[in-house]
């Protein structure tokens, strides 16, 4: 839904490990700031980005997203992957609206909940909304959580004799086993908009 840009320059709000941040310097060549809290996750990031050879556009900042301090209009890109629930999805769209050139794009992925309450947030707070999709209960279930199990599977299967394993093993199962009682909770929704 983002037209093409050439080399943009993205921030990547609550990066984690870099999955996002990756995939968005492969598909843009632009500059992306991936940040997070997260020192171990930034960590795998930074080498990452070495082994891939894109230390001189991705950069890995250990900065919290209640603490930026970019300059305005800094940003052609905001990426905002399951991370507004820490500040809640309308203070992150009034807060980084500053950060963004004019007509830069804000992508924010949230809970599926209060659909209608974000559209009309998005309006209000000085954005054009260009759509929306819902990854729903079969995207979860088949991309993420079914090969999360199987993995759990086989790493018990290796380092079942472990206790620190087997407790984080336990704890993925667990979180996979509430998605089974409740799919539809676990959905989750992409806004995509546009800075007016």
């Amino acid at each position: 839904m983002l037209p093409e840009l050439d080399r943009p320059r993205i921030l990547d709000v609550g990066c984690g490990s870099g999955v996002p941040t990756m995939e968005l310097a492969r598909l843009s060549q632009g500059e992306i700031i991936g940040i997070d809290i997260h020192q171990p996750s930034l960590h795998r990031l930074a080498r990452r980005i070495k082994q891939a050879g894109l230390s001189d556009r991705v950069k890995a900042v250990n900065c919290s997203m209640l603490n930026m301090d970019f300059p305005d209009e800094s940003f052609d890109i905001i990426w905002a992957e399951g991370s507004t629930f820490i500040i809640g999805f309308e203070t992150g769209l009034r807060e980084w609206r500053c950060l963004l050139k004019p007509n830069g794009f804000l992508v924010v992925h949230d809970e599926v909940g209060n659909i209608a309450e974000k559209l009309n947030q998005i309006a209000s707070l000085g954005y054009d909304f260009l759509g929306y999709f819902v990854l729903g209960e079969e995207t979860w279930w088949n991309e993420y959580y079914a090969p999360l199990e199987k993995r759990i599977h086989q790493t018990r299967g290796k380092h079942g004799d472990n206790p620190k394993v087997v407790a984080v093993l336990e704890a993925e199962q667990r979180e996979i086993d509430m998605v089974k009682q409740d799919p539809g909770r676990y959905c989750s929704v992409y806004f995509i908009m546009k800075k007016r």
